[in-house]
């Protein structure tokens, strides 16, 4: 018995029984690599208004609040400028203008600019003293020689397309329908087309002085297309003015003077 226990207690002894029995690890492939913990992200600050502090957030909400106000009141002044007639524009059509017009005139309308339905040109004709006394001479379209150094002309001048078209415009709105001056500048619409049509002539071959003139607008509705249903008369209306006798302060500066003024400048 003693023999027996000393033998299966002594280290080193082959013959054990127990060492062919020892339990081994079991291998069964390449072991799996483990996930990693994962650790909870700290909060970040926060975007936008929500991000300030309290104080800076009503601040910013009264702002974005005023700002909401305004544009509000912006477009529904906006609308009833431009919107016909009603009842609110009737009770406070004072105020609608207050808001619109703040220092400046401003002409826009819902559809502007409106483009032009008519087309306006200028006449003239005058009274020449020549050798065989006094003569009229025939009607003298401003209005297409100005048309004829504009077509075609890559770079039209100024005076051919603005001058005498806004100079019209700067008596007739200076005038009532008798050629009445209606203002201040009545006289001095009337010097100013006067000696824009005496600058016209200045090029022309009249055979005399020219002692009177007269000018004319003739104003043609611009016909309807093909395809539309719409009827408008093409007949020109004329709008004639009296006759204006032609002074020295009319008559274009000579060539020669006006050089030598520049020379002493």
């Amino acid at each position: 018995m003693d023999a027996d226990h000393g033998g299966s207690s002594g280290g080193g002894d082959s013959g054990s029984v127990h060492e062919g029995v020892r339990p081994r690890a079991v291998s069964h492939g390449p072991a799996e690599p483990e996930a990693p913990e994962t650790v909870p992200a700290r909060p970040g600050p926060g975007v936008g208004i929500a991000g300030l502090s309290f104080g800076h957030q009503v601040v910013a909400a009264l702002a974005l609040s005023l700002i909401g106000l305004l544009a509000c009141a912006q477009v529904s002044m906006v609308f009833l400028h431009v919107a016909p007639s009603n009842t609110l524009t009737k009770q406070h059509g004072k105020s609608v203008d207050e808001w619109i017009y703040p220092e400046f005139e401003q002409n826009w309308k819902l559809f502007a600019p409106n483009p032009l339905q008519q087309n306006v040109a200028v006449h003239v004709r005058a009274e020449v003293a020549g050798a065989d006394g006094r003569r009229t001479t025939d009607w003298i379209s401003l209005t297409d020689a100005d048309a004829d150094a504009i077509r075609g002309n890559l770079l039209p001048s100024h005076v051919n397309q603005n001058e005498l078209r806004r100079g019209w415009d700067f008596y007739v709105n200076s005038h009532d329908d008798r050629n009445r001056p209606n203002g201040l500048r009545g006289d001095l619409s009337e010097r100013y087309v006067r000696r824009i049509a005496m600058l016209r002539l200045d090029g022309v071959e009249l055979g005399g002085t020219v002692e009177r003139i007269q000018m004319r607008s003739a104003t043609r509705l611009v016909a309807p297309p093909s395809w539309s249903t719409e009827k408008a008369g093409t007949r020109p209306s004329y709008r004639v003015l009296p006759w204006w006798n032609v002074t020295a302060d009319d008559l274009p500066a000579p060539r020669d003077a006006a050089r030598g003024e520049e020379g002493e400048q």
